[in-house]
Formats: C-alpha cells, structure tokens, sequence
C-alpha cells in the first residue's frame, strides 16, 4: 500500500478525536436555549412599592415597620413628601433653633417651633437675662443623625417624626463677671438629643414645628 492513503486514513482518525473531543468539553446546542434575560436597570421613583416592600425613601432611612407605614401613609397624602429631603431640613433646623436659641433671638424661630417649645424656650432666656448670664457658642456640626420613629393619624392627618441628633459644638455660659459657670469655652463638646418634628399632612404651610425635645 502506497503511503497516501495511509496519511489519509492517519488524518481522518485525527480528526475525528479532534470532534469527539470538542464536543466533550463545550458541549452541543440542539434546538432553542433561551438566553439569560438582561436586567432591569430603570430607576423606581419614589413612592413605588418594590417586591412588596416599601420604596428606598423610607427602607434606606427607618428600620421598624411600623414607621415606615406611617411614613407611607404620608406619601399617600403627599405624592412629592421625601423622607430624606425632610432628613436634609431638619438637619439646617437643628442647627438655626438651637444657634437662635442661645442668642436669646427666639423671634426669628417662632414659625418654626410649637407652643410649648416656644413657651419653654421663652421662659429659658428670660431666666438666663434674670441671672446675668450669657452665652457665646459655635455650631461645629451634626455628627450623627437618625429618624428614630415616626407616627401618623389618619383622621386629623397630623404628623410626627423624631429625629436623634449627635451635634458638636462649642459652648460656654458664663456669668456678670465672665466666668465661665457652664460648658467649655474652647473644647468642642458632644450632645445628643431627639427632636420631635409635627406637621397635617397636605396643608398649604409647607414647615415642619419642633414640638418636642428630649435627652
């Protein structure tokens, strides 16, 4: 036998371990394979409900159930009412009243605080004018912030939502002569605090009152 046919038949053996082998490791493609759907990347705007929980608004800011449905209930009088926007304000507010209220100039925050706030914050600057004491202080900023619970009644669709601030600040209190009788009039100091925050859902006044305050 002549060597062509032999390389032939060498050739063919060759490559069909060749076939048998690819196919062994890729594999074969019979019929359709549905292919791995792309995922959905649109945005969910706010106030949609996501596999049965609630929107990333409330989720990414409040951790127990039952304020994050009363801060859905709120968005259902609301449409446009953002829990993390409201986060922002009240993060401006805490600083104004609390700067407002050791300058003594309670004028300027009365639209912005409640009845018993305002009549506690009153009486406060009054007594310290009384005593001959003075505070000066700096406002160094909000260390921490968390919505610490919030509450809504559907029948007079009032509102509240505290908030636990960790502020920084300098502050000293000091007496006629200039000592200082309370506070650190260098060191930067650390206090915590809850505000409570009420409002009617869906009233024309778009403000937020500070109706509480607690340690």
């Amino acid at each position: 036998m002549s060597s062509a046919p032999i390389q032939l038949i060498v050739l063919a053996g060759i490559a069909i371990f060749l076939i048998l082998k690819l196919r062994s490791v890729l594999g074969t493609r019979e019929g359709f394979e549905k292919t791995t759907p792309a995922p959905n990347l649109r945005p969910v705007p706010t106030g949609e409900v996501i596999d049965g929980s609630l929107d990333h608004d409330i989720v990414d800011n409040v951790a127990d159930d039952a304020s994050r449905s009363a801060l859905a209930a709120m968005k259902a009088v609301e449409k446009d009412f953002s829990v993390t926007d409201f986060l922002k304000g009240a993060r401006s507010a805490y600083e104004m009243i609390l700067m407002a209220f050791d300058k003594g100039e309670i004028d300027r925050i009365r639209p912005f605080v409640g009845d018993e706030v305002e009549a506690s914050f009153d009486s406060a600057v009054a007594d310290r004018a009384k005593r001959g004491l003075t505070v000066a202080s700096t406002f160094v900023g909000v260390r921490e912030l968390t919505l610490a619970q919030a509450e809504y009644n559907p029948a007079t669709k009032r509102a509240e939502i505290s908030v636990r601030f960790t502020g920084e600040l300098i502050r000293a209190v000091r007496d006629a002569s200039g000592t200082v009788v309370e506070g650190n009039a260098t060191a930067i100091q650390r206090q915590k605090e809850t505000w409570t925050f009420s409002r009617q859902m869906g009233a024309g006044d778009p403000n937020w009152q500070l109706t509480a305050t607690s340690d």
